[in-house]
């Protein structure tokens, strides 16, 4: 079989994906492109997924040489090696691409995690109709889109169930310490860190000034550069209390009270804990732009979706100012019980995520396909 997971978290997954493969059948070969989780659980590489990750759409051109030359990695193994299924897992401008060459090499695919076409470019619809076999969501309206288009698919759960240990489904709600901690959270690809990064911090001074018992810890992505991050943190050292935290992001989780975080998984992730968050989201002014006219839906955190309602609140391109961002972080640290309320709101998201299983799910999915079920 071959994988393709072309982002950090689309790695996590896929690792968690190789295992379930792996339980069903040890001696499963799989190659594909992915990080270091994934090479963890076997999968052999033929290309580092970190070369790859990129968000907004001018930014994607600074990496055009990386993605064609993968790009032709990937067709050249598919071709040579014929697998039994490809894999895709989100990542759609490229493995749009490829699941073309599969097709044409009369190649399964099966698609996990869709791209968000149900935000923008719906269009692509027909294209995944036509070039894919079976897509296995994680968001429960996902599957009423698809269904809605006649493209084959299930449900299967989402897979931050699989991979989190959230103990009890309601857990008793702690007092507001005298020291807060608040976690910045900017992200996994370069761009983002160096976008955001400095301003969550400049954010965080002025958050001192208002709360001078207030603590920061910053989560640098194992996949991240760690000179990036300190780099960026070390100046703020001589006037802000922080701290970085390389690797898990449960890390950060246990340690604070609120969050900064970037657009991304990672914000569902804090909604499954119940830590409030403040989502923060800036790409370059035509990305931006084009967003704006394209993009179908109210908001962009995966949990406000969910929701129907903004249980994060989302500062988007200017809005994601270190004075927005401090103004929005004290106000809600301002009021204990609203904090209270958002994390029990937050809580109950998980109540539509199905349960623990995703990986096992699209796992039986793949054997099905191929016909071994």
């Amino acid at each position: 079989m071959m994988i393709i997971a072309g982002e950090a978290s689309g790695d996590l997954h896929g690792a968690k994906l190789a295992q379930s493969i792996k339980r069903r059948a040890a001696d499963t070969y799989i190659f594909g492109v992915g990080g270091n989780a994934m090479q963890r659980e076997g999968v052999r590489l033929i290309v580092d997924s970190n070369t790859l990750s990129v968000m907004g759409i001018t930014e994607v051109i600074a990496k055009l040489a990386s993605i064609y030359r993968a790009l032709a990695t990937v067709k050249k193994a598919l071709s040579t090696h014929k697998p039994d299924l490809l894999i895709l897992i989100d990542f759609p401008d490229f493995n749009f691409l490829v699941a073309g060459v599969a097709k044409r090499l009369n190649i399964p695919v099966l698609y996990y995690i869709s791209p968000q076409i149900w935000a923008w470019r719906q269009s692509r619809v027909k294209k995944i109709k036509r070039l894919v076999d079976h897509m296995a969501v994680i968001l429960p309206f996902e599957a009423s889109f698809y269904r809605k288009h006649h493209v084959p698919v299930t449900f299967v759960g989402h897979p931050l169930l699989d991979r989190i240990h959230l103990g009890s489904k309601r857990q008793p709600t702690a007092p507001q310490p005298k020291e807060p901690v608040v976690g910045l959270l900017p992200g996994s690809r370069e761009r983002e860190v160096s976008t955001l990064l400095p301003a969550m911090l400049e954010a965080a001074k002025i958050i001192q000034r208002d709360i001078p018992a207030a603590r920061f810890v910053v989560s640098c992505a194992e996949s991240m550069d760690d000179n990036l991050v300190t780099g960026i943190v070390d100046p703020f050292t001589s006037t802000l209390d922080v701290e970085i935290i390389k690797g898990s992001v449960a890390q950060v989780f246990a340690l604070c009270q609120l969050l900064v975080a970037a657009s991304g998984t990672v914000t569902l992730e804090a909604a499954l804990y119940g830590i409030p968050t403040v989502i923060v989201y800036k790409v370059s002014p035509i990305s931006y732009w084009l967003g704006r006219r394209l993009i179908k839906v109210k908001h962009i955190g995966i949990a406000n979706l969910i929701a129907q309602k903004e249980l994060q609140p989302e500062l988007i391109q200017d809005d994601a100012s270190p004075q927005r961002i401090a103004k929005t972080v004290t106000t809600m640290m301002s009021e204990p019980e609203r904090l209270i309320q958002i994390r029990e709101k937050l809580l109950g998201v998980r109540d539509l995520l199905g349960g623990a299983g995703a990986s096992d799910r699209v796992a039986k999915i793949a054997w099905e396909l191929i016909g071994l079920s």
